[in-house]
């Protein structure tokens, strides 16, 4: 999964409409065009100075989002502004691309639109991506190469309070408008909070760019800085944290709604319906989803079945009780978590080649996961990189509890977060250079982005990696996981499941532990149909690839497949189906090539 960090609101910088004028010739509205693109990326770097520090640009790394009322407002009345803009080019005569770059920004500005209906910055704190997680996150995406770069992360800091300030006036706010997350995850984000709180000094998040300085700071200012950010984190950072999580303990959280569905909530049936398109980027209803995800949990039994009976197992109930109490196939220690995603990663890039035409230049760390949030972290994620290469992309490896750490599935999960899973696709998507900014940076597309991390655990297996068969059973386990989830989301999102019957479910379907699979359920509670975008993905892309290899016959090249699903950034679904479609088409009306390529 991929890790995002927060979600910051935007002030408003309106562009007079006289600088668009009503362009006639081609040209000039091609060139509307193009300069409406770019005033609209720098208004988002403008207003979401957390998204310009990650992906590379310093211009805004002292300041911090407005989530003032007044912001929000004012973003959302430029939103309907531009989105006419957007509108009212007529495309007729333009490239491809340039058709494609007004669709996706009318696309994502509309659904921010719908979006704004249901006012969910008035939810603004989850157990698993609130506020107060993402601003403890900051010094892990931020640059620290200079002097300047400490002394704008101390401003930062500075603007912390005022933060959480505004985020608990949209709480308050939410209480009063019956838009309340579930209280047992609200007793989580207060416990969150409070332990960020009572970190001490040298262990606390925001002192960890302290703990290891530039060699091109002198000692005279490492010792200035580290005083004055220490002042800052002790007396303005930590006493807001304090602040936010005993409002959420003692206010808010005892209001936290009963029931763990988002159809609880007012308009709940259609915010899950709204959500569900836009994670799967499908018209799919939730029943219909339900049931493909029945059907895909008894298909891939089947599959895990053959494993357990070779084995020595006469059926999955009993292999997976072996898998949960052999202690043998749990980690013994972060370490050899580390370790073995570390392993996984060099090995699968020695493949990369046989897979792709285009690989990617950033590297890709692996690291330990951030301890405000392993308890409630999922086994391990991937933060992006910055896109001029200058921070690497990262797996955020969960080393809390490890004897409670399956290790088979952990192959599977280093090619999803690595590669060739989301830092092949993110880092190639950021290299492009014929795509506008936000199609490379903003696009939230997740049925793709995690479709694709999905199908590329597959793509270990034709490799001939997975040789143990616990390791295969290991990759068997994700897919069910992801079966699963699509039955347990719309379960509890839609069919009024409990909680409980979810983690039923996932008992009676997998091999995981508890404490993983409460993990689970309680991030698709807080988070709907975020769940669902991976399986979807994957059939499309694995449908697509079947269609080509099909049609193309002796013409097609695996390596040039992926690279014609990788070359144009994250692509809804349905779009991307045109894409390949189109791409099926000028492969077969191609001169044949000398030299046959891999057919896999």
């Amino acid at each position: 999964m991929l890790r995002i960090s927060f979600v910051v609101a935007s002030m408003t910088l309106l562009v007079p409409a006289l600088a668009y004028g009503a362009a006639q010739s081609l040209e000039e509205r091609r060139a509307q065009l193009q300069r409406l693109l770019a005033d609209e990326w720098e208004y988002t770097l403008r207003t979401q100075p957390e998204l310009a520090t990650h992906v590379g640009d310093d211009r805004y790394n002292d300041r911090l989002s407005d989530f003032s009322d007044k912001a929000i407002a004012d973003d959302l009345q430029h939103t309907r502004q531009v989105l006419r803009r957007f509108q009212a080019i007529d495309v007729i005569g333009f490239p491809e691309q340039e058709v494609l770059n007004r669709e996706l920004m009318v696309r994502q500005l509309s659904e921010t639109l719908k979006f704004a209906q249901f006012k969910d910055w008035e939810m603004p704190a989850t157990q698993f991506g609130g506020v107060h997680l993402g601003y403890a996150s900051l010094p892990f995406d931020t640059p620290f190469r200079n002097v300047k770069d400490y002394e704008s992360y101390r401003a930062r800091l500075q603007q912390i309070p005022r933060v959480l300030e505004q985020a608990t006036a949209h709480m308050r706010q939410g209480l009063r408008d019956h838009l309340m997350p579930p209280k047992y995850l609200l007793e989580k984000v207060a416990g969150q909070a409070q332990g960020i709180a009572d970190s001490p000094l040298d262990k606390s998040p925001f002192t960890d760019p302290l703990r290891k300085f530039p060699d091109t700071i002198s000692e005279p200012e490492r010792t200035r800085l580290r005083e004055s950010i220490e002042s800052v984190v002790k007396s303005e950072v930590v006493p807001a944290y304090a602040k936010f999580a005993k409002f959420v303990r003692e206010e808010y959280a005892p209001h936290g709604r009963v029931e763990p569905g988002v159809w609880a909530l007012p308009d709940g049936e259609l915010r899950y319906k709204v959500a569900v398109e836009h994670q799967t980027t499908s018209k799919l209803t939730p029943e219909q989803i339900h049931q493909l995800g029945l059907k895909s949990v008894a298909q891939i039994e089947a599959d895990m079945l053959k494993i357990a009976k070779a084995q020595g197992f006469k059926d999955l109930k009993s292999f997976n009780a072996h898998i949960r109490q052999d202690p043998a196939l749990h980690a013994k220690s972060g370490q050899q978590l580390l370790e073995l995603y570390t392993q996984y990663r060099d090995e699968m890039y020695k493949k990369l080649p046989e897979l792709f035409g285009r690989l990617p230049k950033n590297k890709l760390d692996v690291v330990p996961m951030e301890s405000f949030r392993s308890a409630d972290g999922v086994p391990a994620d991937y933060s992006i990189g910055a896109g001029d290469g200058s921070r690497p992309g990262r797996i955020n490896v969960n080393e809390y509890a490890p004897e409670k750490r399956l290790l088979l599935n952990v192959e599977a999960i280093a090619y999803h977060e690595g590669v060739p899973g989301h830092h092949l696709q993110f880092s190639i998507a950021q290299e492009l250079t014929d795509l506008p900014p936000f199609r490379k940076y903003d696009l939230d597309v997740n049925a793709y982005t995690e479709g694709w991390a999905f199908y590329s655990e597959r793509l270990g297996k034709e490799l001939g990696f997975y040789s143990d068969p616990y390791s295969e059973y290991g990759r068997l386990e994700n897919e069910m996981w992801r079966a699963v989830r699509w039955v347990v989301d719309t379960g509890v999102h839609s069919k009024h499941w409990s909680r409980q019957k979810m983690v039923e479910f996932f008992h009676e379907h997998t091999a995981m532990d508890d404490q993983n699979i409460e993990t689970e359920v309680d991030r698709y509670i807080a988070w709907p149909a975020q769940a669902l975008s991976y399986k979807m993905g994957q059939m499309k892309i694995m449908e697509l690839r079947g269609k080509a290899h099909r049609e193309l016959g002796e013409k097609f090249d695996l390596r040039k497949f992926h690279d014609a699903v990788l070359d144009q950034g994250p692509l809804p679904l349905d779009i991307l189906e045109t894409k390949i479609n189109d791409w099926i088409v000028a492969t077969q009306q191609a001169a044949p090539t000398q030299q046959p390529a891999p057919t896999k």
